[in-house]
């Protein structure tokens, strides 16, 4: 009877597929709703950095004169009240006298006189001017003193407002996201690939070959990092791979040590002596047992070291050795902001903005994946 109900139980038993570390670790993932919003937020953010700048009506670096520090606004400029002097300011040099005018459908018919013959090439001067365009000399009289000047008014819209250069902010705010962005996540990747392999060996094979590893990393500490930024634009030049690689190769000091303390206490637990035991070599080791079980402490650095490596890329452009212009990034939008606070506060705010809201993203991922990879809690 006991044979019996042990073979049924057999043939009816469904095979329970085991989860892997990998599989585990989404599933505590996707349970965490604070940070399966932040992923979603971050998304939405690098997707408007990525695609934003193309499909803006403004280009990042055009400049309109006649908006400079214009507020943010859902309504179109120019307001009814800017109409008339940039009329007056841009016929002036035309030396003609404007009598009756209107707006009529965005179009502005402007009745003008002239002591002298009219230059029917007059309309330049108001298609120069940002507020209008497609300006036309129509029913000019018989003596040429007299005409009707035709032009359509240019509907603009700055969301975000314009900066101290009369530039869209919301343009170039996607734009520094793209650079900021950028900067922050391969500089990240170049430390963590260094950092982890660097602190993993020296901690695992501890002895000389770590004290004299650990020296190196006490020697580069020593060098200033602004003199070894500009000894790197000395001999390369600026440009912008210059930025994440020189970001890189000094950030990955504090990963090191970080994976090295790590690792000396990760190789003395048992199922690494088991491995070593067994004849799992060195590599296999490191890659196997060592590496995965520093993912929780590396992601947690690393999602702090993005918002680090975005704000070192800010000071270093302030000192003139990272992004210059047209070009931009979020830290530079800000230091700009600080520097218009009191007259447009909107040039602080908005880039703040975007930048707090990566930061608070990635400190909730980081949560979530710590909480998801962490051994402790499978």
């Amino acid at each position: 009877m006991t044979d019996a109900s042990v073979t049924a139980q057999s043939n009816g038993a469904v095979a329970q597929e085991g989860r892997s570390l990998w599989q585990d670790a989404m599933r505590r993932l996707r349970a965490n709703r604070p940070a399966v919003a932040s992923i979603v937020i971050l998304i939405l953010i690098t997707i408007a950095c990525v695609l934003g700048p193309t499909l803006s009506p403004h280009t990042f670096d055009a400049v309109y004169r006649d908006y400079v520090k214009v507020p943010a606004s859902l309504s179109s400029y120019p307001r009814d009240e800017q109409i008339e002097p940039a009329m007056r300011t841009a016929l002036r040099r035309a030396r003609v006298e404007i009598g009756e005018w209107t707006v009529e459908d965005d179009r502005i018919p402007i009745v003008i006189t002239s002591t002298r013959e009219i230059d029917p090439r007059l309309n330049r001067y108001l298609d120069r001017a940002a507020l209008f365009e497609n300006a036309q000399v129509l029913d000019l009289s018989d003596d040429k003193r007299s005409a009707r000047l035709v032009a359509d008014i240019t509907r603009l819209y700055f969301f975000f407002g314009t900066d101290a250069n009369g530039r869209d902010l919301m343009t170039r705010i996607l734009k520094a996201g793209q650079i900021s962005l950028s900067i922050g996540l391969l500089a990240t990747v170049v430390a963590l690939s260094i950092g982890v392999a660097y602190g993993a060996a020296a901690g695992y094979f501890g002895g000389r070959i770590d004290s004299y590893m650990m020296r190196f990393v006490d020697i580069l500490y020593s060098l200033p990092y602004t003199f070894f930024v500009i000894l790197l634009v000395v001999f390369f030049g600026r440009n912008f791979v210059l930025m994440f690689i020189a970001v890189g190769a000094i950030e990955w000091l504090d990963m090191a040590r970080i994976v090295r303390g790590q690792t000396l206490s990760i190789k003395r637990q048992e199922y690494v002596h088991a491995a070593q035991a067994m004849g799992v070599g060195t590599r296999g080791i490191l890659s196997r047992h060592i590496v995965p079980n520093l993912l929780g402490p590396v992601v947690i650095y690393m999602t702090l070291m993005v918002p680090k490596v975005i704000l070192l890329e800010s000071f270093l452009s302030f000192l003139g050795l990272g992004v210059q212009e047209p070009l931009s990034s979020w830290g530079v939008l800000i230091a700009e902001g600080s520097r218009n606070l009191q007259g447009a506060t909107w040039m602080l705010i908005y880039p703040a903005l975007f930048l707090t809201t990566t930061l608070f993203c990635l400190n909730f991922i980081g949560d979530g994946l710590r909480d998801a990879l962490d051994p402790k809690d499978r």
